[in-house]
């Protein structure tokens, strides 16, 4: 395959998963005995710009269909980040009602409602239409649509133009981020602002997050690599914060190009002196990842064979995209991990992808007393944690497997 960027021919591993089914794709009781189509899952780096990508990837159009089973809003420490970012962009930008904020992958109002609450004309942009349509039930206008230069070609001549265009953990989403960026470009009034959030791969590569990849997940984003692709498409990032969510994620301000009212923060510069001192910049920084999940992958193996020895009930918690890359690269099935519990309604009574894994409510937890709970988003850890404190009353403890297993 080529660069998604430089178009370089990219033939160096980062790390391979091997086969997985598509992260979302929950199973009913009747779909468990039917073929399960599975993609291969291996990442590569390109030597030249050093963008890391997937080799072989699932068509975005079958993975966000109209069946999506991932809602934003079921996580409150999302939300509570969610209505900080708001507040903080209407202070420092003054956002107000003249104003027009779109978010691209706008999935079901949860980040639009806080501006909406302040007046702040907003317009969502989400390809899954069951997400969507919640989003619109919020009153919050939506397009049902995959974002690039087509639809902001189309949104630009309907006088849609945005003076703040941001999107949370899509950018890796895109199998072609050129014409995503390029997009934004288009849509952006000349004054007007970009933020994105994204998970930072010097977190991804330094907690060993392996989880994280999955085929929804095309690119994993260096700060320098995002900076490559905006200044090639006509944006400079003008600062850079480093926000704790979803392991360690990078917020990016970028700004037109031609925009001379906006300062350069040191922010920018000392990211990219931090990723070139870690050694971002050469190849063998990537070459040693393969050892780090398998290690992950042996002592969660060991750990769950002990407990099955033992007689011992294990269950997980959060039924979410890593946790099934993490079982299926494991090859944890049911009869190891009994059931996961989900706070989202359109997961439970279903099952996992491949482990086949039952999703139940949390009155599972409590009606089978479990001696052990997985927590599978670990980046929701103290959330979830503090929601499930009952359950020391009997012993149960909690496991967290990334970035090493640790027993709470």
């Amino acid at each position: 395959m080529n660069c998604r960027f430089c178009k370089t021919p990219v033939t160096i591993q980062f790390a391979d998963l091997v086969n997985s089914p598509a992260s979302n794709s929950y199973l009913t009781a009747e779909q468990l005995n039917e073929p399960e189509t599975f993609y291969p899952l291996k990442v590569l780096v390109c030597q030249k710009c050093f963008l890391v990508q997937v080799d072989e990837y699932k068509k975005s159009e079958d993975i966000f269909n109209s069946d999506y089973a991932y809602f934003s809003s079921f996580s409150t420490s999302w939300l509570s980040h969610c209505k900080s970012y708001t507040e903080m962009m209407i202070n420092r930008f003054g956002f107000n009602q003249q104003s027009l904020v779109t978010e691209i992958a706008s999935n079901d109002g949860y980040l639009l409602q806080y501006f909406k609450e302040k007046n702040v004309p907003v317009l969502g942009i989400e390809p899954t239409a069951n997400t969507a349509a919640v989003a619109i039930k919020k009153g919050i206008p939506s397009v049902v649509d995959f974002f690039g230069v087509r639809l902001a070609t189309k949104l630009a001549s309907e006088g849609k133009k945005t003076d703040l265009l941001l999107g949370n953990n899509v950018l890796a989403h895109v199998p072609d981020i050129m014409d995503f960026v390029g997009g934004m470009k288009l849509l952006l009034n000349p004054q007007g602002i970009i933020t994105m959030e994204f998970p930072h791969l010097f977190q991804l590569v330094l907690n060993s997050q392996f989880d994280t990849i999955y085929h929804e997940h095309f690119s994993y984003l260096s700060f320098y690599s995002v900076s490559q692709i905006f200044e090639a498409n006509g944006l400079h990032i003008f600062d850079v914060e480093e926000v704790t969510t979803h392991g360690g994620s990078l917020r990016i301000f970028a700004k037109h190009k031609e925009d001379t009212t906006k300062t350069i923060s040191a922010n920018v510069s000392n990211m990219l002196t931090k990723e070139k001192e870690a050694g971002m910049l050469t190849i063998d920084y990537y070459s040693n990842f393969q050892q780090k999940i398998e290690i992950i992958k042996n002592d969660l193996l060991e750990f769950l064979l002990q407990q099955k020895r033992a007689g011992k009930k294990v269950a997980a918690y959060g039924a979410a995209a890593k946790g099934n890359t993490l079982l299926n690269y494991c090859g944890i099935k049911n009869d190891m991990i009994s059931f996961v519990v989900d706070a989202n309604p359109h997961k439970q009574n279903k099952y996992m992808p491949a482990s086949h894994i039952p999703i139940c409510t949390e009155d599972k937890i409590k009606s089978d007393k479990p001696d052990y709970i997985i927590i599978l988003p670990w980046n929701i850890k103290d959330e979830i944690v503090k929601q499930l404190n009952y359950v020391k009353t009997w012993g149960c403890k909690f496991v967290v497997p990334i970035p090493k297993l640790q027993v709470l």
